[in-house]
C-alpha cells in the first residue's frame, strides 16, 4: 500500500509538472517577451514570497485545516520588521538580524494563538483564522499609524535584488524552505504525523498520541512562514505596509490545491507545492502580457482552484477504489474456494 501512494504522488507531480512546462511552451508562443531572461528572472522572484506562505500552508491543509489569515499577518510582520530595522539607535547588521528575529516572532505567535484557540475549544479553522485576519489587520494599521516605512539599510534592499546566474536570490531561499519543508514532512515524526492525523485523526488518538499538539504546531509553522515571507518581501520590495497581503492567502491556498494537497488533508507534497506556486505565478506573467486585466485574471484564477478542487474530489474516488479492489479480488477469491 505504501509503494502504492509513493507512485500515486510521483504520477501526481508529473502530471503538475507537465501541466506548467505546456503551460511556459503556450505563453512563449503567444507573449515573445514572456521567454526573455528578464521576465523569467521576474517570475522566479514574484513567485518566492507566495512558495514560502504556501509552504506554511501545506502544513495545515494537510491536517484538513485552513488558514485565512496569512496575508494580514504578512502585513503586521512587515511594519513589525520595518520598524526594527529603521530604528536608528541599531547598526545596520544588529537592525536586520532583530528583524528577521521579530518578523518570524511575530508570524509564529499568530499561528500559535490561531491553533490554540482552535484546539482548545474545537472551533474549525476557517472561523478562528478568519477572526485573527482581522486582528492583525488592525494591529498592523494601529501600530504604524495606518503609514508605509521607507528607508530599509542597502546591504537589506541588495538582498532582494540579487542573482546568481540570472536566479534572484529570495527564490533560492524559497527553494532551500521548500527542501526543508519536504525533509520535515518525509523524513520526521512531525511530517508523518501531520500526514496521519489527517487521513484519521482519531486513529492516532486511539494510538496514544495527542493530535492537538502537532495541530498547534502546523498552525505555528505556518504563521513562522510567513513571518519569513515578510523579510523577503521587504527585501525585495523595500517597504512595510499595513495594507499589504490582502488576498495573499487565496493565492497560497491556490498553489497548495493546485499543486495536489487535499482539502480533506491526509494527502499532499511540498514538491506539488511548489510547482502548484508555480503554476500561478507563470499564469499570472503570462496573462499579464497578453494584455489581460486585472480582474480577468482574478477570475480565471478562481476558475482554476474551483477545478482543481473539481480534480481532487475524482482523484481521490480513484485512489479508494483502488485501494479497495484488491480486497475485494481477496474475499471473491476466497468464496470460490469454499465448497
Amino acid at each position: 500500500m505504501r509503494a502504492r501512494n509513493v507512485l500515486y504522488l510521483m504520477l501526481r507531480e508529473v502530471g503538475i509538472g507537465l501541466a506548467l512546462v505546456l503551460m511556459i511552451v503556450v505563453f512563449s508562443v503567444l507573449a515573445p517577451r514572456f521567454a526573455s531572461m528578464a521576465n523569467l528572472t521576474n517570475i522566479l522572484a514574484q513567485i518566492s514570497i507566495n512558495t514560502v506562505i504556501a509552504v506554511g500552508m501545506t502544513f495545515v491543509i494537510l491536517l484538513g485545516g485552513i488558514d485565512l489569515s496569512v496575508g494580514s499577518v504578512l502585513a503586521l510582520a512587515t511594519i513589525v520588521g520595518g520598524l526594527v530595522i529603521s530604528r536608528e539607535d541599531l547598526s545596520p547588521g544588529t537592525g536586520i538580524l532583530l528583524s528577521i528575529v521579530a518578523s518570524t516572532l511575530v508570524g509564529c505567535l499568530c499561528g500559535l494563538f490561531n491553533g490554540l484557540v482552535c484546539e482548545r475549544w474545537k472551533i474549525h479553522s476557517f472561523i478562528v483564522t478568519l477572526g485573527m485576519l482581522n486582528i492583525a489587520r488592525g494591529a498592523a494599521l494601529q501600530i504604524s499609524n495606518s503609514r508605509t516605512i521607507f528607508s530599509f539599510p542597502d546591504a537589506f534592499n541588495e538582498v532582494g535584488s540579487a542573482t546568481v546566474v540570472g536566479v534572484p536570490v529570495i527564490f533560492l531561499m524559497a527553494l532551500a524552505i521548500v527542501l526543508a519543508g519536504r525533509f520535515v514532512l518525509a523524513r520526521t515524526i512531525f511530517g508523518r504525523m501531520i500526514y496521519a492525523i489527517g487521513n484519521n485523526e482519531e486513529a492516532v488518538r486511539l494510538s496514544g498520541h495527542v493530535p492537538a499538539y502537532y495541530k498547534v504546531a502546523a498552525f505555528t509553522v505556518c504563521g513562522g512562514m510567513v513571518g519569513l515571507a515578510a523579510i523577503m518581501y521587504m527585501m525585495r520590495l523595500n517597504i512595510a505596509s499595513p495594507i499589504l497581503g490582502v488576498g495573499f492567502e487565496l493565492n497560497a491556498i491556490a498553489a497548495v490545491v493546485i499543486g495536489g494537497t487535499s482539502m480533506s488533508g491526509g494527502k499532499g507534497s511540498m514538491v506539488g507545492t511548489f510547482l502548484g506556486a508555480s503554476i500561478i505565478g507563470v499564469l499570472s506573467n503570462g496573462l499579464l502580457l497578453l494584455g489581460i486585466g486585472d480582474f480577468a485574471r482574478q477570475i480565471i484564477t478562481g476558475f482554476i482552484i474551483v477545478i482543481a478542487v473539481i480534480i481532487d474530489k475524482y482523484r481521490m474516488r480513484a485512489l479508494a477504489t483502488a485501494a479497495l479492489a484488491p480486497v475485494s479480488a481477496d474475499h471473491d477469491a476466497g468464496a470460490a474456494a469454499r465448497p
